[in-house]
């Protein structure tokens, strides 16, 4: 359930409000919290926030002597003999083997993080056969270690600070922190000074926030980053024994909890969790996959390390967790595999879409272990739900703690907990506020990423993501049940696909390069134009421009959808024209269309308009692109509307329908040509290497299959119209039947309004991306909306869905004609009234972030 501010500052303790708190706010609060800082410091015991964190990270005694256990002790302990390897064959200028001190943040990162992990290895409990636990010699070389990297690369803070801002006041501090907590009684009896110098130098390193503190006004501590460094200092607080610190960071990273509002910010925030389940991060990315999942982990994280601390009521902090897991997560996980939508630069990861998930499994099992009564059923049930959906198994081993080891075996192991879906059934997710629509059925599972000037149109950053352009651009993914999904997306999708043909884009013909080939660097480096690693001109123009379309959005209704975009011009070549950027700054200018997807039980209808090029270049349609192993039996058949036999290859040709299918993955997607022109069906096999699209992946060769299906456009050609229809599982018969009942009907198709009619669902849905009355079957709609009206053929009932896409008008109006109907319910906002001719309805748009708002008629 969202959470706003003012029901999040209530239940804060009143230390961490003061300290977040305006003057105004604090007296207030103070009141009626009934004390103040000091009070909430004293009611805590960091000694118990201690104990936790080391359960949390080197499990239990009763933890440590189960068998499911086992494999993650092995891991643990053969990765802290491999560093400590590394440091015995460590050569002049390194701690450890292979990472060169001095000028690297990434080295100097790993450093610490090579003694974190030695140091876990020696405070494992259980069973014999953790060899280095308890090992005090092993436990004075990290300490050793610990100083020589303090006193030689990280204490002096006039040197430190070089590279990613990140490493300084994230990921160092994570380690280190980490490290203090395991070894805080070696520490305190072998070098007693050096917590407490390493502290300091911490807060040192908080250049972006206040005072050495966190700075919630800081555009950098928000959101995920937020959380990290709090939970840092929660950490640094148990070990220096400092309740107040402890308590001041618990408040400040609990406003993450807080839904954002886009008309009432805090702090001037956009990144966290929406009321419509978006997440964003980086103010405009769309980012539940990657920066979410983190922020989930190190909230279930918090709740298992403050619980019965006295620091905050965790019970309230796991039920907004679980609301973010059932409507924020849930409907981007299909089968276990996290939609590439979300993930931001992530994609271009070789870690697949099932290790992504394994972190939202781990947390909903931390946080099942504190819930109680049916949220705990419902966390459980979700847990046991995604072990049964998911063709590859989350490892176990992989969860950050022994302890989820073992409850997540529990949980699988009691069958008195019904496997379920938090987003169960037929579902049309509408992310409005990151620009993203998920449509869910039984058998499959359709993903849509758009962008505009509200929401990032894709993330390029540190040589991830290298050829990113049009991933934002009405890119679509199209999952089918039972599969693996790591053979036919993830990182080998985008290496195998050219980035000018993704599913659903319209591109100019042009080859562009990238960040690094530009500009030599993984970033424009101009500090004289204000462009430097991690300004806001970098964020603005390079890592993750927005858009300059208003328009994108849609409508949902019982679980149906419309969703919609009018292409943009990035903002880098938008401020490029405008003549606001440096000369030897390249921007690149984008293709034109407006589209719409009309989401129904066993198709999704696509219609284009005004697609192409004012400037006269070459431009594709891609209306899909699907990937196979290069062994696979694929096969294109289709019916041409000449009734000439069909053969795939580079040329057009006038086709009814079209079928793929993968033999070997029992996988079959259908294509029916409603309007527009020939398109061209192609099948080759590619292979790159999974370094083309991020820097840092291995030289692995990938080979795959890659079939494409594109309306191409030679230069000067006109504008193109077309509509069409993906239905997944299809076979021939059922393509040939579906072309044979007309059933769907275009009604309208233009770059001003586009509109389709399903005949068995009675359905009409529109989209109207410009000013004035636009008709079609019946419905008027009155400026830019989305709109969707179902009539029910038994007792002559009425619902309809109205939307701004543009997030700016005050109201949509709509007017039904025919018999006149009257409301039977409506959401607030929804004004129905009688007309000449029919039924006008009209929804209170203004600040609804472009919510569906719905209505019941009869």
């Amino acid at each position: 359930m969202p959470i706003s501010r003012r029901a999040l500052l209530s239940s804060l303790p009143a230390g961490a409000l003061l300290a977040a708190a305006s003057p105004g706010e604090a007296r207030a609060l103070t009141t009626a919290a009934g004390g103040g800082a000091a009070g909430d410091a004293a009611a805590g015991d960091p000694a118990a926030v201690l104990a936790s964190t080391v359960a949390l990270l080197a499990g239990t005694a009763e933890s440590n002597a189960r068998p499911e256990a086992a494999k993650k002790l092995a891991a643990v302990e053969a990765t802290a003999r491999g560093r400590i390897a590394a440091l015995d064959a460590a050569g002049t200028g390194e701690l450890f083997h292979g990472l060169p001190l001095g000028t690297s943040d990434t080295a100097l990162t790993k450093s610490f993080q090579y003694l974190c992990e030695i140091a876990l290895a020696t405070r494992l409990p259980g069973p014999a056969g953790t060899g280095l636990r308890g090992d005090t010699a092993v436990q004075h070389r990290v300490i050793d270690g610990l100083a020589r990297l303090y006193d030689d690369y990280y204490g002096d803070q006039s040197k430190g600070y070089y590279g990613n801002w990140y490493n300084w006041e994230i990921g160092i501090s994570a380690q280190v922190s980490r490290t203090l907590v395991l070894l805080e009684r070696q520490l305190a009896g072998y070098r007693p000074g050096l917590t407490a110098s390493c502290v300091a130098a911490m807060d040192g390193y908080l250049r972006h926030g206040k005072d050495g503190d966190v700075d919630l006004d800081s555009r950098f501590h928000t959101g995920a980053n937020l959380a990290d460094i709090t939970t840092d200092r929660i950490l640094q607080g148990a070990v220096l024994g400092d309740s107040a610190r402890i308590s001041k960071a618990v408040g400040d990273q609990l406003t993450v909890l807080a839904t954002i509002d886009p008309y009432h910010l805090s702090h001037q925030v956009t990144d966290g969790f929406y009321a419509d389940g978006s997440y964003l991060q980086h103010a405009s990315v769309a980012y539940t996959g990657s920066y979410g999942r983190d922020l989930l982990s190190r909230i279930a994280d918090t709740v298992a390390i403050l619980d019965g601390s006295g620091y905050t009521d965790t019970g309230a902090v796991t039920g907004v967790a679980r609301g973010w897991l059932a409507h924020s997560f849930a409907p981007v996980i299909f089968e276990g595999w996290m939609m590439e939508i979300v993930k931001g630069r992530g994609v271009s990861r070789t870690t697949s879409g099932y290790a992504d998930t394994a972190a939202v499994v781990e947390a909903a099992v931390g946080l099942s272990a504190s819930a109680t009564g049916a949220d705990a059923t419902a966390l459980k049930g979700y847990v046991r739900f995604l072990h049964e959906a998911s063709p590859v198994a989350v490892d176990p081993a992989s969860f950050a703690s022994p302890l989820t080891v073992v409850r997540h075996a529990d949980i699988l192991a009691d069958s008195s907990v019904p496997a379920a879906d938090l987003a169960a059934g037929s579902v049309n997710a509408a992310f409005c506020a990151m620009d993203r629509t998920v449509h869910r059925r039984p058998g499959f599972a359709f993903a849509l990423a758009r962008s505009s000037s509200r929401v990032s149109a894709y993330e390029y950053m540190s040589g991830e993501n290298l050829m990113p352009w049009f991933q934002g651009d009405g890119a679509h993914y199209l999952y089918l049940t039972g599969q693996d999904q790591s053979r036919f997306f993830g990182a080998d999708h985008f290496t195998a696909v050219s980035p000018y043909r993704l599913a659903g884009v319209t591109a100019p013909v042009e080859t562009r390069r990238t960040v690094p080939e530009l500009y030599g660097t993984q970033w424009y480096d101009n500090p004289a134009a204000g462009f430097t690693s991690s300004s806001e001109a970098q964020n603005t123009y390079v890592y993750f421009p927005r858009t300059t379309a208003l328009w994108s959005g849609g409508a949902s209704l019982d679980g149906y959808g419309a969703a919609g975009l009018v292409q943009g011009q990035h903002a880098d070549y938008a401020a490029k024209r405008a003549g606001e950027l440096p000369g030897d700054f390249v921007a690149y200018r984008g293709a034109e269309a407006t589209k719409s997807w009309f989401m129904l039980d066993e198709e999704i209808v696509v219609l284009v308009a005004g697609a192409g090029d004012r400037a006269g270049r070459a431009v594709s349609t891609t209306l899909d692109t699907r990937i196979a192993d290069p062994d696979s039996d694929v096969t294109l058949t289709a019916r041409r509307r000449d009734h000439r036999p069909f053969s795939p290859g580079g040329r057009p040709a006038p086709l009814e329908w079209l079928r793929y299918a993968d033999d070997s993955a029992n996988a079959a997607v259908g294509y029916v040509f409603l309007d527009g022109p020939s398109p061209t069906a192609g099948l080759e096999t590619v292979t790159h290497s999974r370094r083309l699209v991020r820097a840092a992946n291995p030289d692995t060769p990938v080979t795959k299959q890659v079939f494409s299906l594109v309306y191409e456009q030679p230069a000067g050609a006109p504008f193109l119209t077309a509509a069409h229809v993906l239905v997944p599982h299809a076979t021939e018969r059922a393509l040939a039947a579906y072309r044979a009942r007309r059933e769907v009907t275009v009604l309208a198709n233009t770059a001003r309004v586009q509109a389709i009619e399903h005949r068995g669902l009675g359905l009409t849905a529109v989209n109207v991306f410009a000013s004035g009355t636009h008709r079609a079957a019946g419905v008027s709609v009155e400026g830019p909306a989305s709109v969707l009206v179902r009539r029910t053929r038994r007792g002559g009932g009425v619902t309809v869905a109205l939307a701004d896409p543009t997030t700016r008008r005050d109201r949509v109006e709509v007017v039904l004609r025919g018999r006149t109907l009257g409301a039977v319910t409506a959401d607030d906002g929804v004004r129905v009234s009688r007309v000449p001719g029919g039924t006008r309805v009209v929804a209170d748009t203004r600040q609804a972030y472009g919510r569906s708002l719905t209505a019941t008629l009869r």
